[in-house]
């Protein structure tokens, strides 16, 4: 610890140089705006250190700022960096009609179902075996399985 106390009250200025690079390299793996702001923060933080105005008032001026540069530019960087979500294959196929390509038994957490041009692991919604060949209807998506009921016989006609 004497090595670090050193470092902030021989040249507080490197160590808030210190706290932004690691907070700036936190950010850069995480990619979320997490830890931005502690480097905004750091680096207002390098004026009153350079000053030599005392280590409390310092936390105090890191704190403050970070609060403050979050509060001003995090909406406007959400907006920035927003991406939007672009449906997959796995959200296209909830709705539309597969065949059993290889038989559906919950029980035996088996099955296989041909649904927009994909093959799909499967299990039936109602717990019922469902044979090679029986068209299915797929009801929602669990993971990377499709959870399907029987088309009634009428059904499959139209």
């Amino acid at each position: 610890m004497g090595g670090l106390w050193d470092l902030i009250t021989v040249n507080p200025v490197i160590f808030w140089l210190a706290v932004a690079v690691v907070a700036g390299i936190f950010e850069a793996a995480t990619v979320g705006l997490v830890s931005i702001w502690f480097s905004i923060g750091a680096l207002v933080t390098m004026l009153p250190a350079a000053l030599g105005i005392g280590f409390n008032f310092q936390i105090i001026v890191f704190i403050a700022a970070s609060v403050v540069a979050m509060i001003f530019t995090r909406p406007f960087l959400k907006n920035i960096l927003h991406v939007e979500k672009t449906p997959t294959n796995a959200d296209l196929v909830i709705g539309q009609k597969g065949v059993v390509v290889s038989p559906v038994d919950n029980i035996l957490e088996k099955g296989r179902v041909l649904a927009n041009g994909l093959e799909w692991a499967a299990r039936s919604a109602d717990g019922t075996k469902l044979d090679k060949g029986a068209v299915v209807l797929v009801k929602e998506l669990r993971g990377v399985k499709l959870i399907v009921e029987k088309v009634s016989d009428k059904e499959e006609e139209n």
